[in-house]
């Protein structure tokens, strides 16, 4: 018997094997990068969603206090505004998450004194700015 061809299966099983490795391999990296891409939309239209959320606080905060208009820059709005930002934050990363939770408590704090109190508005200020900084962060570090 001739011994190629007793070659040719073996031969033909390994292609068969290595092809199905080689699609299997390549299916899971495509998958994996597919999720890292979602993941990182999600990231980024959350964050992007802060950034303008955090600057309408901002604005809010300056009209309350160097207008002294209470009907535009209205503490209530500041809430919504604070909530919506931690609620976004979740889908961010944890740092930010945790950046836009001290912004929650600071508001929390200091959300009445906005419109007469230097200090306060300095404060909220500096927190609105270190979420801002986070997201910046993180958003320069997405694969």
């Amino acid at each position: 018997m001739d011994p190629l061809l007793n070659f040719k299966p073996k031969l033909y099983y390994l292609a068969v094997i290595y092809s199905l490795l080689f699609t299997l391999l390549g299916f899971s990296y495509n998958v994996w990068r597919m999720e890292i891409s979602e993941q990182n939309d999600t990231i980024r239209t959350a964050s992007f969603e802060m950034l303008v959320e955090l600057s309408s606080l901002e604005q809010l905060i300056y009209i309350a206090h160097y207008d002294g208009d209470l009907d535009e820059g209205s503490p209530r709005k500041g809430w919504v505004k604070v909530g919506l930002i931690a609620d976004l934050s979740v889908l961010t990363d944890p740092s930010v998450e945790l950046t836009a939770g001290d912004l929650r408590k600071i508001w929390a704090q200091n959300w009445d004194k906005v419109a007469y109190d230097n200090d306060s508005v300095t404060d909220i200020v500096k927190a609105i700015d270190n979420v801002r900084s986070e997201i910046k962060r993180v958003l320069k570090s997405l694969e």
